[in-house]
C-alpha cells in the first residue's frame, strides 16, 4: 500500500557547529535522512526549497510491491546519479542519452524481476554488432548500476547484470601525438596570440579542454612555474577537475613565455579573469577551441593522419605531454600531474614511448656477459 511522503528539517548540534538533516517517511513507510549541511550555508529558504525537492523525489520513486518497471527504475537511478551522486552534467546527459537509446525502448515497460541474465546477455550480443566493445561496456555497466540502486531500496531481489557476460575492452596503447617542433609549428600557424599559446599550453602541461576552459591567472604561478588546475568548465558548468582534486603541474619556459605574451593584453588580466576567453571576457567554447587546432594543423601542412588509425584530436595534446612526461619524470610523478586515478592509465605512455637509448643499454649488458668466460660463475661479492 502506498502511502503519503512526509518530512522536515530537522537541526543535530555537531562539533563543528549545528547541521540539517531531512529525515522523511517515503511511499514505502521507510524512514529515511539525508544531510544537507551546515545551517550556516543553508538559509531558512534554501533549505526549505531542498527538503520540498527531495520528498518530491521521494514520492517518485518506484513501489516495493514487484510492480516497478525498468524504465521506473532507470529514471530513479539518473536523478540519484545528478543529485545525490553529483555528477557532472555532461555524464549525466550521456547516462540519460544511453538509457533512451538502448535501454528504455527494450525494456522500459518490463518488470525488473521479468529481466533476466539471458535477457542481459541477449542485450550484449545485439550491441556489439552495432557498437564498440567500449560503448557495450559502458551500457551494461549502467544496467549493473540501475539494479544495484534497485535492490537497495528493495524494487528488485536480483541483479541479472551481475550474472551476464562482461565486454573485454583492451586499452588503447597506441594514439596519434605531435613532436615538439610539430607544437611549435601549429601553434606559429595560429590566426591569433591567444589561439597559439592555448595550444603550446595544452601541448606542454598536459591539461584536458575543460581544465584549460577553467584556467584563470590566479592559477598561473610565473615565479615558481606551475600551473595550479583547480576547475574544469564543461559546457555551462564549472566544477572540480575530473579527479576530483586540484592539482599542480611545471610550467616551462615554452609554454611561460606564450602565457606571458597574453597577459600583457588590454583587458580579462585579473587574477579572476579566464587565461583563455571568448568576446565579453567568458570562457572560449569547446568547438571554437578544435577548429582552431584544426585549421592550425591543416595550415602548418601537419596531416591529422598520424598513422594511428584515427585522426588527430585536440584531446591528443594531452597525449603528447603524457609522451613527453614519461621521458623526463618517475611515473608516479606524471600521474600527479595528469591527474590520473590509476597508474596503469599512466602505463600507457611508457609503452608509447620507447627509451632511446634503450638498444644501447640492452647491447652493453650483452656484450659484459659476453666477456664471461664459458663455464665460470660471475664472482660473489664479498661478505662484510
Amino acid at each position: 500500500m502506498s502511502r503519503r511522503v512526509t518530512g522536515s528539517l530537522v537541526v543535530v548540534q555537531r562539533q563543528t557547529g549545528p547541521v540539517y538533516f531531512i529525515k522523511a517517511r517515503d511511499r514505502n513507510g521507510r524512514q529515511v535522512k539525508k544531510r544537507l549541511g551546515p545551517v550556516a550555508d543553508w538559509p531558512n529558504r534554501k533549505a526549505q526549497d531542498a527538503l520540498r525537492d527531495y520528498l518530491t523525489d521521494l514520492g517518485r520513486a518506484p513501489a516495493t510491491d514487484g510492480s516497478t518497471t525498468f524504465g521506473e527504475a532507470a529514471k530513479a537511478w539518473l536523478r540519484y546519479v545528478e543529485h545525490d551522486r553529483q555528477r557532472a552534467p555532461s555524464t549525466v546527459r550521456d547516462y540519460r542519452n544511453t538509457v533512451n537509446a538502448y535501454l528504455e525502448p527494450r525494456w522500459g515497460d518490463r518488470r525488473l524481476g521479468e529481466i533476466t541474465v539471458n535477457d542481459v546477455d541477449a542485450l550484449r550480443t545485439d550491441l556489439l554488432e552495432t557498437l564498440s566493445a567500449r560503448t557495450t561496456q559502458k551500457t551494461l555497466v549502467l544496467v549493473h548500476g540501475i539494479y544495484r540502486l534497485a535492490q537497495r531500496r528493495g524494487w528488485a531481489s536480483a541483479n541479472p547484470a551481475a550474472e551476464a557476460e562482461r565486454v573485454t575492452v583492451r586499452r588503447r596503447t597506441e594514439f596519434a601525438v605531435l613532436s615538439p617542433v610539430e607544437v611549435q609549428a601549429v601553434a606559429r600557424a595560429t590566426t591569433n596570440e591567444q589561439d597559439g599559446a592555448l595550444i603550446l599550453v595544452a601541448a606542454f602541461t598536459g591539461l584536458r579542454l575543460g581544465e584549460l576552459r577553467g584556467l584563470r591567472w590566479r592559477d598561473v604561478d610565473f615565479a615558481n612555474r606551475i600551473v595550479h588546475v583547480r576547475r574544469s568548465h564543461t559546457g555551462t558548468v564549472e566544477r572540480a577537475p575530473k579527479s576530483g582534486a586540484a592539482r599542480s603541474v611545471p610550467l616551462i619556459d615554452q609554454a611561460a613565455r606564450a602565457l606571458d605574451g597574453l597577459s600583457r593584453r588590454e583587458d580579462h588580466v585579473g587574477p579572476d579573469d579566464h587565461v583563455f576567453v571568448a568576446d565579453g571576457g567568458g570562457p572560449l567554447s569547446d568547438g571554437a577551441i578544435r577548429a582552431a587546432l584544426y585549421d592550425a594543423l591543416e595550415a602548418a601542412k601537419i596531416d591529422r593522419d598520424r598513422g594511428t588509425g584515427k585522426d588527430f584530436v585536440f584531446h591528443d595534446l594531452r597525449h603528447t605531454f603524457g609522451s613527453l612526461a614519461v621521458q623526463a619524470f618517475p611515473l608516479t610523478d606524471v600521474k600527479a600531474y595528469m591527474g590520473h586515478a590509476d597508474i596503469a592509465t599512466t602505463m600507457i605512455y611508457v609503452h608509447h614511448t620507447p627509451q632511446g637509448n634503450a638498444a644501447d643499454r640492452l647491447g652493453a649488458l650483452v656484450t659484459a656477459a659476453e666477456r664471461v668466460p664459458a663455464g665460470t660463475q660471475p664472482r660473489e661479492p664479498e661478505r662484510i
